[in-house]
C-alpha cells in the first residue's frame, strides 16, 4: 500500500506528481527544485539553491516522521558539474551520517534551476 506525503513547508508539485510516496517502509521523494515555498522563487547561486532544495527535502521527510539521518540514498542533478564542490560544501551540512549518493550533470533542469535533489529514506 502506498500513501502520499505532502507539506506546505515545501513547494507544491509543478506537474502530475506528488512531493513523496510512502511504501514498503520507504519514503521516496520527487526531485526537489530550489523553490522557496514562501515566495515561489529560486535563491541565487548554487550554494543557496542546494540549501533550499535540501530544506525542501527535509520538510517533506519531517512530514513523514523522518529526519535527514533516515536518508539511504540521494540523487543530485546539477546543471553544471563545475558547481560540484560548492554544492558539496552545503550538502555536507545536512547530514550527520552520509547516505549513498549519485551526482550527475544534466542538460537542463526545470525552470533552469542549478540543482535538483531527490532522496530515498527508510521509515
Amino acid at each position: 500500500m502506498k500513501t502520499t506525503v505532502n507539506t506546505g513547508k515545501a513547494p507544491a508539485a509543478i506537474g502530475p506528481y506528488v512531493q513523496a510516496v510512502k511504501a514498503g517502509g520507504l519514503v521516496i521523494t520527487s526531485g526537489q527544485l530550489p523553490i522557496d515555498p514562501a515566495t515561489g522563487a529560486f535563491p541565487e547561486g548554487i550554494q543557496a539553491q542546494t540549501r533550499q532544495s535540501l530544506t525542501n527535502v527535509k520538510a517533506i521527510l519531517e512530514e513523514a516522521g523522518l529526519t535527514m539521518d533516515d536518508v539511504l540514498k540521494t540523487t543530485v542533478f546539477l546543471s553544471d558539474m563545475n558547481n560540484f564542490a560548492a554544492m558539496n560544501e552545503v550538502y555536507a551540512t545536512f547530514f550527520t551520517s552520509f547516505p549513498a549518493r549519485s551526482a550527475v550533470e544534466v542538460a537542463r533542469l526545470p525552470k533552469d534551476a542549478l540543482v535538483e535533489i531527490e532522496v530515498i529514506a527508510a521509515l
